[in-house]
């Protein structure tokens, strides 16, 4: 685990070797700052993790760990849903990654034991359409489509109906890519959540926003009108591993309060992890302060 998370950071460490070009025991917290803002974490995000510091001017590993952590705490709380099927909506804008990331949580999902069916409900775009059918293809899971222009909110109701009529275990449904300034497309989304729900009632059951890790903190704007749209329940960031940005996590999940789920670390179908955020801030801290007590680098 800890390998991929040090891979999708490899440009965020690159781009901190240069304000922090030799890893130290103790660091300096004017240094500390500059790291956090060349990862870039929000100034006042930087400001704050530079308060909450011990008064000392030297910053060891575990001090600056320690309080990094605390940005993660919505993580401890993520629910265990054990309803079957188990119904998710995949949000976001156009270009952030969600199809492909359909797929990968798919592949998780099947590689756990569990009967998955996906729901094509993009139906803006032709090609969103015929890119889950690929995927579903390729990975041999069942998939419910429609062409081009029909009603997403009926793809999402079939796809729900046919999970339950055939026992399915897990139901992914895609939605348009939309921009949160659109009001018809913000409109659509809560149609969709209305009609799962009278396809199976508490449906769905999990809202995900997928967010790409190449925007950083410029997606804080963007997640916020989501969750005020229909709200959110929890985040996956993909195209970690293509960003300098790395630590913009901190901000989002500060921001936002909501649990990051998932990191993609590539674009085949096995390069999606769960987030740790234990493993994510080692790997941020090993670019800069020498090696842990257990050796680990």
């Amino acid at each position: 685990m800890i390998g991929f998370i040090k891979k999708s950071l490899n440009k965020t460490l690159q781009a901190i070797k240069n304000v922090a070009p030799q890893k130290k025991e103790k660091i300096d917290k004017d240094e500390i700052e500059d790291i956090l803002l060349e990862a870039d974490v929000t100034y006042d995000l930087a400001e704050t993790i530079i308060y909450r510091l011990p008064a000392s001017k030297l910053v060891t590993r575990e001090d600056l760990k320690r309080i990094l952590l605390s940005f993660f705490v919505n993580n401890k709380n993520i629910e265990k849903i054990g309803e079957k099927p188990f119904v998710e909506l995949i949000l976001g804008v156009n270009g952030a990654g969600k199809t492909t990331t359909i797929a990968k949580l798919a592949n998780l999902y099947k590689k756990d034991g569990k009967k998955v069916i996906l729901g094509a409900a993009d139906t803006f775009r032709a090609a969103a359409v015929e890119q889950l059918k690929r995927w579903a293809e390729k990975l041999n899971i069942q998939i419910v489509a429609t062409k081009q222009g029909h009603d997403p909110s009926a793809v999402a109701y079939d796809t729900i109906s046919s999970a339950v009529a055939k026992n399915f275990d897990n139901v992914l449904i895609d939605t348009a890519g939309r921009l949160h300034n659109q009001t018809n497309l913000s409109n659509e989304i809560k149609k969709i959540v209305r009609i799962c729900n009278k396809a199976k009632e508490g449906t769905p059951h999990r809202k995900i926003l997928i967010l790409d890790g190449t925007q950083g903190n410029s997606a804080i704007n963007q997640a916020k009108a989501f969750k005020e749209i229909v709200g959110i329940d929890a985040i996956i960031i993909t195209k970690l591993d293509g960003t300098a940005k790395g630590g913009a996590l901190f901000s989002i999940s500060e921001e936002l309060k909501l649990p990051i789920l998932y990191i993609g670390v590539g674009e085949k179908e096995d390069d999606l992890i769960p987030f740790d955020a234990d493993k994510y801030i080692d790997g941020l801290l090993d670019g800069f302060f020498m090696s842990n007590d257990n050796g680990q680098e």
